[in-house]
């Protein structure tokens, strides 16, 4: 067992989930805040200068509160610069990493 998905799973995750989240978080079972969740990370991630406050009304609808939220843009803020300093200096994945699935991120 690869030791990223083994910590993944110890997470709460079983194999199936954690391929579907691997692949595509929207094939995954996700309880509605986890989805809400996941939707704004894309967006944070993908189009950061479209975020807006209608952005966090899902959020809320869920049941996060302005300190949930925070903490959440905090990881995300943070997984998204660690991950382009990493491909800016050309860093190697580390080798327990399998290589991105074909047709990943499209």
């Amino acid at each position: 067992m690869e030791a990223h998905a083994a910590d993944f799973r110890s997470e709460g995750g079983d194999d199936e989930t954690t391929e579907r989240l691997k692949l595509d978080y929207r094939k995954a079972d996700l309880s509605k805040r986890e989805r809400a969740l996941c939707d704004y990370a894309v967006k944070l991630t993908e189009d950061p200068g479209n975020i807006d406050a209608e952005d966090l009304q899902p959020l809320r609808e869920v049941g996060l509160t302005d300190k949930d939220i925070h903490d959440a843009v905090q990881v995300i803020a943070y997984f998204n610069y660690i991950n382009r300093i990493a491909d800016a200096l050309g860093t190697d994945l580390e080798p327990e990493m399998p290589p991105r699935p074909e047709g990943w991120g499209a």
